[in-house]
């Protein structure tokens, strides 16, 4: 679900774009790589504690 999340993020991004405003700023979602990055690193973590938890129920059974 997390890696869903992350990838959604990035597209998104992607789909809003960046634009130069007419002063010459950068208009662009940066919050959007941030939140895509912090949900894959949330599914990475979830997916090895998931497989450490389940290596260890199968010893102790």
């Amino acid at each position: 679900m997390h890696y869903l999340l992350g990838a959604l993020s990035f597209l998104t991004f992607n789909l809003i774009g960046s634009r130069v405003a007419t002063d010459g700023t950068l208009q662009e979602p940066f919050f959007l790589i941030l939140i895509g990055f912090m949900f894959l690193f949330i599914g990475i973590i979830w997916t090895a504690l998931r497989f450490i938890m389940s290596k260890n129920q199968k010893v102790n059974i």
